[in-house]
């Protein structure tokens, strides 16, 4: 089998070229008499603003300029925004507040844009920016999601006095009402679901041009769909025709949903540069980060789960406040309402019913962040079956045993949205409940408990929607020496696709990977895409260039017969080479590339060139899933935690490149379990204020902070798409947030505790235990 072949586990081929510092991220591209942006931001949560004096910052030396709101009015530019798919409860559209990139008259969250600074160096323009005079009139805030539609909240927009931006239900409400009110047992829950943040190791940045001569701007910046924002920046903002203006990505280090976002920055890094004739750049300091970047999650729910006396489910209810910041940001509703679907999990329910409301409050706006929906709607239903388990005394597997939907079930449509076109659940939880020692477990118990200890296990059965409908586009162009371009409309931030993408030109053409260069995010170079998100590039990007490399092997296919003198139907491509059937009469591909450039040595009536341009719109999701099983053990007089042991098995379907899928698995389950023990954004009540503003107050987790997962998979191929594989980016992170945190709840549940809200941090375990402990 070739090396470089779909299955196989060859290492990333980009990383050499990164990790040896060859990488081309933002803060890497400069250009010749640029000038430095530096924004100034409201420090107030909300605030009228009455006026803005920057007399004394222009007459800094090095200072260029000065741009404010009423500039920004005067040049006539739009708003940073897009539309309204959700409704309010009276079926009108949902309210999404004008955002101009840059603030006039009122602030309304810490960190919000009031002026720009431009400046010879990246200093001058600090301390411009503190000479820059703003009169705040400070205003009522809230920050609080639970009461943001409370009587007496104060209302973020006047035009929006409930900050209820939207309201959406889901499901069958009187069914789900009837089931809940006749069950046997009937479990309730409040969650805490935190706000946090990405903190990409890469912050977010741009590099601005505008060529009067052309009357195009050019933006260098991380994003993850560029030709979306392309055409928001374009249609809304400057608007002029989409030729315009260019995005270039580049590389990205990291983004997990925080750069797919709009923000303010890159469109007034481009109107200065047009404004003072000049490129223009601005980077974000990691501080600024945490006020100018959007958040993430920030959800509270109530929950119930109506379970009959054999313990079969029979309905589930959900009422979500879901945090929007102040503003909406481009898919800012997107992670409370797009993957609803996941609250049915992977079981029989009869009924489900949600409601969800979107809620403004004076906080940074929220974005989607690895999982955007998913990992909240899993943890929802897996730690209410782990309080039902607990009360029932039903164990936790045996409980999920009970309600699984069976392969012979398939296609099976939930009771909430989704339809599963395939999975076998049960089968992967007893590899998982047997790879993990679960019936070891009690044993193990005991061991802490003899040595002070509380012992915890935790499991998730956890499925999500990934690469939902929607197209991608690739071209493979080669050239006479037969070489090849990969240019595809995914961008990459850390997944792999360079190597994926070379795998299956490898696989179909025979070529080395040497051989093969990839091109993304470049809306000048690649025709158009989608972009990446969703964990859609697996299964929508590698669809798009398997559809493009079957055009060039047709072609080359004529080509070879051409030039074998023998019919097309009898040629075969294989290792690398055109061959006739029954015969030792071949011609490498590499040859027939470059054929195909001399027109003397193609069929009467072709062509001349050997590129190929394809895009795969696909029509149906597909349903990645999987097992998770955390155990851990607590040290009660400090609140300390260990995890001590991690499993996980994944079914994502046909596995590209299974070394990926592993890396892929293990950063996910770091940034859930980091959600679930340390990370979270935190605002002071009463002024807005954010007091987790950088890394001395916000957590992150580290290598120290976890043991040695054990990760592997049991695929099970889709028919969603060609390759018969799903979606992965984000399974590590659905699974992970649920298996922690029951783990942690069935350490502490001896001591009576029910449950405990993320993040479980030492000071809070230690407080629940202290508080447990007097209660006895």
């Amino acid at each position: 089998m070739l090396k470089y072949a779909i299955g196989q586990s060859v290492p990333r081929t980009e990383d050499p070229r990164l990790l040896r510092g060859h990488g081309r991220y933002v803060d890497d591209n400069n250009m010749i008499n640029q000038a430095y942006a530096i924004m100034v931001r409201s420090p107030h949560a909300h605030a009228a603003i009455k006026g803005i004096d920057a007399t004394a910052a222009l007459a800094m030396p090095g200072v260029v300029a000065v741009l404010t709101g009423a500039d920004y009015e005067s040049d006539g530019l739009g708003h940073v925004g897009s539309g309204t798919p959700m409704k309010r409860r009276d079926g009108s559209p949902m309210f999404r507040p004008p955002r101009p990139a840059i603030t006039k008259d009122r602030a309304r969250h810490v960190g919000q844009i009031v002026a720009v600074v431009i400046a010879e160096s990246v200093n001058i323009a600090k301390d411009a920016a503190e000479a820059v005079e703003v009169d705040y009139e400070p205003l009522p805030a809230n920050v609080d999601t639970a009461g943001a539609m409370a009587t007496g909240t104060p209302a973020i927009w006047d035009e929006c006095p409930d900050n209820e931006c939207f309201y959406r239900e889901v499901g069958n409400k009187d069914a789900t009402d009837a089931a809940i009110k006749d069950a046997a047992h009937v479990f309730r829950q409040r969650f805490v679901i935190n706000r946090i943040h990405a903190n990409t190791m890469e912050p977010r940045g741009a590099l601005s041009y505008y060529d009067p001569g052309e009357g195009h701007y050019t933006i260098h910046t991380g994003v993850q769909r560029p030709y979306a924002w392309r055409t928001q920046l374009t249609k809304n903002l400057f608007r002029i025709p989409e030729n315009k203006l260019r995005l270039i990505t580049g590389d990205m280090g990291g983004s997990f949903g925080m750069k797919g976002a709009l923000y303010p920055e890159i469109p007034l890094t481009a109107w200065a540069s047009k404004r003072i004739g000049r490129p223009v750049k601005w980077r974000c300091d990691r501080s600024e980060g945490f006020v100018a970047d959007d958040h993430a999650r920030d959800n509270v729910s109530d929950a119930e789960l109506a379970v009959d006396k054999e313990g079969k489910f029979l309905a589930l209810r959900v009422r979500t406040a879901a945090a929007l910041g102040a503003y909406v940001s481009l898919n800012g509703f997107g992670p409370a309402t797009n993957n609803l679907g996941g609250l049915a999990g992977v079981y029989t329910f009869k009924a489900i019913h949600v409601a969800v409301s979107g809620v403004f409050t004076n906080t940074s706006p929220l974005s989607p962040y690895r999982g955007a929906g998913r990992p909240e709607a899993s943890y929802i239903v897996e730690r209410m079956i782990e309080i039902a388990s607990h009360e029932l005394g039903i164990d936790a597997a045996e409980l999920r045993r009970r309600n699984f939907i069976p392969p012979d079930a398939m296609p099976y449509k939930t009771a909430l949205t989704f339809t599963y076109d395939c999975g076998e659940f049960e089968k992967l939880m007893d590899k998982t409940l047997a790879k993990s020692d679960y019936q070891g477990f009690a044993a193990r118990r005991k061991q802490s408990e003899s040595a002070g200890k509380l012992r915890g296990i935790g499991l998730s059965c956890t499925i999500e929607q990934a690469a939902g409908p929607s197209t991608e586009t690739a071209e493979l162009r080669f050239d006479p020496s037969g070489t090849a371009i990969v240019l595809a409309g995914s961008t990459p931030h850390g997944q792999g696709h360079e190597t994926i993408y070379k795998q299956l030109v490898c696989e179909k053409l025979g070529l080395a990977p040497e051989d093969i260069r990839v091109i993304e995010g470049d809306t000048d170079k690649v025709s158009f895409g989608t972009g990446t998100g969703g964990s859609r590039t697996a299964t929508i990007g590698t669809s798009a260039v398997l559809m493009a490399t079957e055009k060039v092997i047709d072609k080359a296919r004529k080509i070879a017969a051409h030039i074998l003198e023998a019919s097309e139907q009898d040629i075969a491509l294989e290792d690398g080479k055109f061959t006739i059937a029954g015969t030792d009469r071949s011609v490498a591909f590499k040859a027939v590339a470059s054929a195909a450039f001399a027109p003397e040595k193609l069929p009467a009536g072709m062509e001349p060139g050997l590129f190929e341009i394809a895009t795969y719109n696909a029509t149906k999701a597909n349903f990645p899933n999987g097992c998770h099983i955390c155990e851990l053990e607590i040290t009660p007089e400090t609140g300390a935690l260990e995890i001590l042991r991690y499993t996980v098995i994944d079914d994502c379907g046909v596995e590209l490149n299974p070394l990926l899928v592993k890396g892929q698995v293990h950063g996910g389950i770091v940034q859930g379990a980091g959600q679930a023990l340390m990370e979270n954004i935190v605002y002071e009540a009463d002024s807005g204020q954010l007091l987790t503003g950088s890394f001395m107050d916000y957590a992150m987790p580290r290598a120290s902070d976890f043991c040695a997962f054990d990760v592997s998979g049991m695929p099970v191929p889709t028919k969603t798409n060609p390759l018969g594989a799903k979606g992965v980016g984000e399974a590590g992170t659905v699974g992970a947030l649920a298996a922690v945190m029951n783990a942690i709840n069935d350490a502490l549940a001896p001591l009576g505790v029910k449950h405990i809200e993320m993040p479980a941090t030492p000071a809070k375990i230690w407080q629940v235990v202290r508080e447990a402990k007097s209660a006895a």
